[in-house]
């Protein structure tokens, strides 16, 4: 059996290393136009210039989105987009629209094609009319049960990957083809600007008591009528690869570098030891359902892979995210050295949230899922002057743990985190 390809999203230069360091195989990037992220920080040319040299020097794979569902206006722009990307190669394009398509054969023939989720691939004559096309890749629907992505392997080219999400938001709509954000908003999602209305509340309003609102519940807690819990396959890494999965998707391009390090390492971990010894992953099983729980998410669910989702897929309740770890920020440098004849290792970061001296931190490192716990015993600013606490956003600054740890190891805080405030 082969071993799947880890495919993690990438909405930044620095997430990008990031996923690479904590497991990744392979990323996909937006760039600045034609994503369907517009929302995201996304890379401008020359950081897809960069992003791909990066890559390929650390010999992993990087796809680029051009998945828009494209308008006459866009073609002139899309003709240059893909010369500049056929210039600096990256592995893939991921792609819905055929016109687009077309466009990449022609500007950038050496790059190959990947077919987008938005394409609604649900079955197997799908993919061998795109591999006529001269596609490499087709991303399965996420309205796919595991038996009929079973059935699609069985009725392929063996050459013909299949790219399948296994973890992240999901939408309610098929395949991400949803006109609420359009019509409430004037955002539109095929082009990259989703609000996200389905994960709004809603009320009632009949039309002879004006301004009276009535809530929608299906229990004492109420509920958000579409609100779809996060797609989470650890636990089942054996049926995936069963399947005949080629890649695996981790959904994710604006989430932060502790997302991504979180849910690489923890995937890394169980797919590796699944394909090294099927009976300590299955005993390893409660340990990474606890790591990924760590990240920001909905709660969880199988999705449609094991059949339609019940009631039970959906959250209920005023609170709809469970985010009980904050990210502090990545190491950037680190050495070793003393605080008060304790010897430590001195960290330069860009802090991305509030943390003070004599806290408790967790140190978050590539490699196996142990906590490493550490205490913050000092913390300078550029200049070297001391401080009580870093409470402003984005200052780079010194922190000295009483652990050892390396470049680009991040560092979060956890609910039981001795937290000075």
């Amino acid at each position: 059996m082969k071993k799947p390809e880890l495919l993690m999203p990438a909405g930044n230069l620095d997430v990008l290393k990031t996923a690479f360091r904590f497991g990744a195989d392979a990323v996909y990037v937006g760039g600045d136009m034609f994503s369907l992220r517009a929302k995201a920080h996304n890379f401008s040319n020359e950081e897809l210039a960069c992003a791909v040299e990066y890559t390929h020097f650390i010999k992993k794979k990087i796809y680029v989105t051009v998945n828009i569902t494209a308008h006459n206006s866009d073609i002139e722009e899309l003709k240059e987009y893909l010369t500049f990307l056929e210039s600096i190669r990256p592995d893939g394009f991921i792609i819905s629209d055929p016109g687009v398509f077309d466009l990449a054969v022609k500007y950038a023939p050496s790059v190959e094609r990947h077919i987008s989720t938005q394409a609604n691939n649900v079955n197997y004559l799908t993919y061998n009319f795109w591999y006529k096309q001269g596609a490499k890749r087709v991303v399965s629907a996420r309205e796919l049960t595991l038996n009929e992505i079973k059935e699609i392997r069985a009725n392929i080219p063996e050459d013909m990957e299949i790219e399948s999400f296994i973890h992240g938001a999901m939408c309610i709509s098929y395949s991400g083809r949803c006109l609420l954000s359009n019509y409430f908003t004037g955002r539109d999602a095929n082009l990259g600007e989703c609000t996200h209305p389905c994960r709004w509340k809603y009320y009632i309003s009949e039309e002879t008591r004006p301004g009276e609102f009535f809530p929608i519940e299906e229990n004492d807690r109420g509920t958000y009528i579409f609100n779809s819990k996060d797609l989470c396959m650890i636990d089942h890494i054996p049926e995936i690869c069963d399947a005949g999965i080629d890649s695996l998707k981790i959904e994710g391009r604006m989430k932060t570098a502790l997302y991504v390090a979180t849910v690489a390492r923890a995937y890394r971990n169980a797919i590796d030891t699944y394909f090294e010894n099927r009976e300590r992953y299955r005993e390893n099983i409660p340990i990474y359902l606890e790591e990924i729980s760590k990240c920001t998410n909905r709660m969880f669910t199988t999705g449609f892979y094991f059949g339609k989702p019940s009631n039970e897929s959906m959250v209920y309740g005023e609170s709809t995210y469970v985010k009980d770890f904050v990210y502090l920020g990545t190491l950037l440098n680190t050495e070793t050295d003393k605080v008060c004849n304790t010897e430590c290792t001195r960290c330069e970061l860009i802090q991305k949230n509030k943390f003070s001296k004599g806290d408790e931190i967790e140190l978050l490192s590539p490699g196996n899922l142990d906590i490493k716990t550490c205490k913050v015993l000092k913390i300078t600013d550029e200049d070297g002057k001391e401080m009580e606490s870093c409470p402003h956003a984005s200052q780079k600054i010194f922190v000295y743990i009483d652990i050892k740890a390396g470049s680009g190891d991040l560092l979060r805080r956890g609910p039981l985190c001795n937290y000075q405030g």
